[in-house]
């Protein structure tokens, strides 16, 4: 699609997408009323053709829109784009000029013309922000093809909110616009506009979110990083960012920490029984279920209470005494809980800076999706709430797998779901045995669970052992790495190319092997 633009000014917006080219749409052409306008420089620089058509003192605005549109003529355009044309348009432009847009500083129809700004302060509203619209004779009253709302803090002026409104909302709505025009994707009829596939659901077209600072964090990841928690107030599901932190006098959460804590919640939510992980810098250090609480913690740190140093302890019960002294035994950050008991905070709360946090409610599961931040966007999918039963597994070796090694097959791979891929996990009956963590080789993944079980485990090793995949492996060595270390049965999706020579190495050390079908990736 070719475009003309139109500015008296900078025509920063036509700028930023002469930079951008949405939807492929490009400038033909960029026209100015104004001699000298900053937006002639700005198009010679990007090696777009320039004109400038200044109205003459005894000219009508219908003899100089004439003669503005003969001078685009020559140029085939598709669309024109208005960017602070300080003239309203007759219908001698509009007649014979292609499709033309315009945007507006505010959220039409409130706030029409040249003071929006002003308007939207004085009048003390708490949510601004654009319009892009299709021009017709009317100041700012032309169908709307698309908004994006930008809030307004107290203290702002209308040079805080021009700059916020050009770089939050215009930068964002403009080319939108435009890329639909130039897929073709717009209906205009009888001043109503519609859009082909700008609809909702799970994944909509576009999305709009509201958050609210929660506060302000000492810093980010690193010392040198600013950061700060949002809150999503919609959320019922219990999460870290709106649990209580019962012991108010200790140190607040840190970025890290917020992380950490939200991967071992996350993980426990994954159990019916009494369950316990130690997190560390997102991945488990170790997980387990048990008859008790306190047996169940006993053995996730048991997988590595080397690595659980300065980790965060979840648990899906209330926490009892018996489970405050082992985990008071050593050093950790935080605690969390669907709740406590009074002997067990007394415990907890001798821990000067251990935070407790009581979550609530663990029962509902309610929100759907996961997001996470790209330079420039955001990524957003459906959460891995996959969750399989000893009917759902596979068995592709000869030899079969035994009911108990079936078991915990099921709990290592709920486990390994919560561990960074490439990710590869030991267990015995239904504990963490040696977990091997985000590395870029898949052998290499094997050999760390190997190291971490035979090394750092206390009271157990790999022999015997069974071992999850979190994805196929495209090569036997895996599995051969694997039998050297104890592992007698495998549990992994399938699907390699090389899927019959990984059976026949599980088949040649006489490995009992399952696919699951599906793979537990988490980056």
């Amino acid at each position: 699609m070719k475009l003309a633009g139109m500015a008296s000014n900078r025509g920063r917006n036509l700028l930023h997408m002469a930079d951008t080219a949405p939807g492929g749409a490009e400038f033909a052409v960029v026209l100015s009323n104004e001699e000298g306008a900053p937006i002639i420089e700005g198009a010679t620089e990007r090696g777009i053709p320039t004109e400038v058509v200044e109205r003459d003192d005894d000219e009508s605005r219908e003899e100089h829109e004439q003669r503005v549109v003969e001078r685009l003529d020559g140029y085939d355009v598709d669309l024109v784009c208005l960017d602070g044309y300080m003239r309203i348009l007759t219908e001698t432009f509009l007649d014979s000029a292609p499709r033309t847009l315009n945007v507006h500083p505010s959220l039409l129809p409130s706030f029409p013309g040249i003071d929006a700004h002003e308007q939207v302060l004085e009048a003390g509203v708490s949510v601004t922000g654009c319009t892009v619209h299709v021009v017709d004779e009317t100041v700012d009253g032309g169908p709307i093809v698309t908004q994006e709302p930008v809030p307004v803090y107290d203290g702002d002026g209308t040079d805080d909110l021009k700059r916020r409104v050009l770089h939050e909302a215009e930068f964002s709505a403009y080319p939108r616009a435009v890329k639909w025009f130039a897929e073709d994707r717009v209906t205009v009829t009888d001043g109503d506009v519609t859009v082909d596939g700008d609809d909702g659901g799970q994944f909509p077209a576009r999305r709009l979110t509201s958050e609210d600072r929660g506060r302000e964090l000492r810093y980010g990841e690193n010392p040198h990083q600013d950061a700060a928690v949002y809150l999503d107030e919609a959320c019922e599901e219990a999460s870290v960012v709106h649990a209580g932190q019962l012991n108010e006098g200790a140190k607040a959460l840190s970025y890290n920490n917020y992380n950490d804590a939200d991967g071992a919640l996350n993980l426990i939510k994954e159990f019916d029984e009494p369950a316990a992980a130690v997190i560390k810098h997102t991945n488990p250090a170790g997980c387990a279920t048990a008859d008790d609480l306190a047996s169940a913690y006993e053995s996730a740190l048991a997988t590595d209470p080397m690595s659980a140093f300065g980790g965060i302890v979840a648990l899906n019960r209330e926490c009892d005494a018996a489970t405050a002294e082992a985990i008071t035994d050593s050093f950790k950050e935080v605690v969390i809980a669907p709740g406590y008991t009074d002997a067990a905070l007394d415990v907890l709360f001798e821990k000067e800076n251990l935070r407790v946090l009581d979550v609530g409610d663990l029962d509902e599961i309610s929100e759907p999706l996961v997001e996470g931040d790209l330079v420039g966007g955001r990524l957003v999918q459906e959460r891995d709430l996959q969750s399989i039963s000893p009917t759902d597994l596979e068995v592709v070796t000869d030899r079969e797998p035994t009911d108990e090694q079936l078991e915990t097959m099921c709990f290592a791979w709920q486990t390994i779901k919560h561990v960074k891929s490439n990710a590869i996990l030991f267990a015995t009956d239904t504990e963490t045995v040696g977990v091997g963590m985000g590395q870029v080789s898949r052998v290499d993944a094997v050999r760390l669970a190997a190291i971490k079980a035979d090394e750092h485990a206390e009271g157990k090793d790999a022999e015997g052992a069974v071992m999850a995949s979190d994805a196929f492996f495209p090569f036997p060595d895996g599995i051969e790495v694997a039998a050297e270390a104890g592992i007698e049965a495998v549990v992994q999706p399938g699907g390699s190319v090389n899927d019959e020579d990984v059976i026949a190495a599980a088949n040649e050390h006489d490995i009992a092997m399952a696919f699951t079908g599906q793979r537990a990736f988490k980056h």
